[in-house]
């Protein structure tokens, strides 16, 4: 039962890297991996106590008992589920939601359109996050400063503001070389949470007890529904938790683990039994627990601290949302955007305009409508939680059909951590009307898109299909034409349907009466990995004499450039002239169909998303003065 998991074990031993870069992908990994959560301090334990306590003055009971949960979500969600468990279900190394969608749909074939629409529904609540994160980590860090003097209040907006604006504006610039600073900041930032947690836990000792798993259940039971509700607060200590998985590929299970168990979760625990200890002390402390744990002459300089690790934790979240888009464009979730690679070297390295100019107006709005980190921690943590279900229940059919586990067994590993998902989203969704609706409905307006462009992109394919003409047939009659009729050069036909023949061919046929010397019939395909070796790259079959497909396979994590992979065509024996040769496409201009077998609302939205996608000559990268299209209006 536990073969497929040793045996990753083994692959992971022999690709482990040398110590040196060990080490590098270590402390990268805090600053990438743990931004997210090593934020969570700033804001988890004070919106915990307001919840429990009703702004009241909080119990001892009340404290320990917060204190507890707090560190057990810590251990089961993110040390067992995640750290533990989930970094072994890695596709060729690579993880995240959608990755684990392949994998799962891999394994479960007969269900894959079950499976698909988990993965939708996941990606759609992770862009919710993705937006909630920025906001709610650079406002409760700014907020510090009204802890060293209450004038600096009506600033706080303001420059939250403006910090926001300035992340999002650099982003075109990549990160390839400000990264270099995020783990050494950020490790920083745990060894100043550990140190802030230290000197309150030494002076009440007594708050030890909330290592004991005892005094959180026994909150629970005492406190009944209010209890409950808590637990929404609380769980915005394990906010982040999927950056384990998704940054997997980026650093490798045992830098991320070694990080987290070294580092993390040492820092994360020493600094919540702190902010307990602080509040056991000075119930006052209740309204900043946090940046009150400091000294007087230290807490500006924890402000700025905090800032700076506010900043890398949302260029993470926001990195994360462009490395999602991606796969779910290469996956045919959504329509093609422009991707542009920031870093020659560091593969990940990406910006998407689109997504990073429509995350930055909803961030900007968010600040606006919420103004204060208390009222954005309502509308936080049902993204995240919904998702964290979603990812356990794919876990299922990975370990049972992938693994080869008996469902029992996959049954009895994976239900403990769907019931504890499954609390905790029933905990969050108690917030829907304070604020909690924004991130459920960010998903289903998102959830909406990728339905109707799957659905239209399908329902296209259909209609193509039935006027498409076979291209044996075509080229049967092509070849008959004499020799001096054609053209010289390279005519490269891009298609998604090899086996007939490319729109393009036949416009360029019907109109221009023109064939050329040779023609080639081009098919891009995404593989079902993340990365696609370059020995894999290029399969060729001759057609005729005249004519010949060609099929580019790229990872669903890799840019489908067409341009760099030619000198891969050339080895393999397409030898050609890229200033002899034209790229012909076909250009659809769709228009609804009033016999559209979509409903008419999904019909008008796919046509719209289609006109928002990118041309295929920027998306493959084509060589721009060797393109022709070739126009054609399409009902659908």
């Amino acid at each position: 039962m536990s073969g497929p998991v040793n045996l990753a074990d083994q692959a992971a031993e022999a690709e482990r890297p040398p110590k040196s870069e060990f080490w590098k992908l270590t402390l990268g990994s805090i600053g990438v991996v743990y931004g997210d959560i090593g934020t969570s301090p700033l804001y988890a334990f004070k919106e915990s106590l307001s919840s429990a306590s009703g702004g009241g003055q909080p119990t001892l009971d009340t404290i320990v008992g917060l204190v507890s949960l707090i560190l057990w979500a810590l251990m089961i969600i993110v040390t067992l589920k995640y750290v533990i468990f989930l970094l072994r279900a890695d596709n060729q190394g690579e993880g995240g939601i959608l990755t684990l969608m392949a994998l799962a749909q891999r394994g479960w074939q007969a269900k894959a359109y079950i499976v698909t629409v988990m993965g939708m529904l996941g990606a759609a609540l992770f862009y919710g996050d993705a937006v909630i994160t920025p906001a709610i980590s650079v406002l409760s860090a700014v907020e510090g400063l009204k802890v060293v003097t209450p004038a600096f209040e009506p600033f706080i907006v303001p420059l939250s503001l403006i910090i926001l604006v300035g992340l999002f504006v650099v982003q075109r610039r990549g990160t390839a070389k400000v990264a270099a600073f995020f783990g050494p900041i950020t490790a920083v930032w745990f060894v100043a949470l550990a140190i802030g947690g230290l000197i309150h836990v030494a002076e009440r000792p007594d708050i030890l007890a909330s290592i004991n798993p005892y005094y959180g259940v026994k909150f629970l039971t005492a406190h009944g529904h209010i209890g409950f509700l808590a637990l929404g607060s609380v769980f915005l200590a394990v906010t982040g938790a999927e950056a384990l998985y998704a940054d997997l590929g980026h650093f490798g299970r045992g830098p991320i683990q070694l990080a987290w168990i070294g580092l993390v979760f040492p820092a994360l625990g020493i600094n919540y039994l702190g902010q307990g200890a602080m509040v056991l002390a000075h119930p006052e402390a209740a309204a900043s627990p946090f940046f009150l744990l400091y000294p007087d002459w230290a807490q500006l300089p924890m402000v700025l601290l905090a800032t700076t690790a506010t900043v890398i934790a949302s260029q993470a979240v926001i990195t994360g949302a462009y490395s999602l888009t991606q796969q779910a464009i290469q996956l045919g979730l959504l329509p093609r955007f422009g991707i542009r690679r920031t870093s020659e070297t560091q593969t990940g390295q990406i910006y998407i305009p689109r997504i990073n100019w429509m995350m930055l107006v909803i961030v900007l709005l968010l600040v606006l409508m919420f103004h204060t980190s208390s009222a954005l921690a309502a509308a936080y943590g049902i993204a995240v939680t919904g998702t964290m279900v979603i990812t356990s229940l794919m876990a299922f059919i990975v370990v049972w059909r992938c693994w080869n586990w008996s469902p029992w067994g996959a049954a009895a590993l994976i239900i403990p951590m769907v019931l504890v998902d499954m609390t905790f989203l029933l905990a969050n969704l108690a917030k829907v009307v304070d604020g909690g609706w924004l991130p459920l409905v960010l998903a289903a307006f998102l959830m909406i898109g990728m339905v109707a462009w799957r659905e239209g992109t399908t329902a296209l394919a259909e209609k193509t299909r039935r006027t498409d003409v076979p291209l044996a047939s075509l080229l049967e009659g092509l070849e008959r034409r004499p020799r001096d009729q054609r053209v010289p050069g390279t005519a490269v036909f891009l298609t998604s349907h090899p086996e007939t023949a490319p729109t393009a061919l036949l416009h360029n046929i019907k109109h221009n009466k023109v064939l050329h010397e040779r023609n080639v019939i081009l098919s891009v395909l995404t593989a079902d990995k993340p990365y696609v070796p370059e020995e894999e790259r290029v399969s060729i079959r001759p057609i005729s004499d005249s004519f010949m497909q060609v099929t580019l396979h790229f990872g669903y994590m890799e840019n489908p450039n067409v341009t760099k992979a030619l000198p891969v065509c050339r080895k393999h024996g397409w030898k050609m002239d890229v200033m002899q040769t034209s790229f012909f496409l076909s250009r659809r201009a769709l228009i609804p169909a009033p016999d559209s077998p979509l409903p008419k609302w999904e019909d008008n939205l796919f046509v719209h998303l289609a006109r928002f996608s990118d041309d295929a000559a920027s998306y493959f990268s084509l060589p721009t003065d060797r393109v022709v299209e070739i126009g054609a209006q399409v009902t659908v």
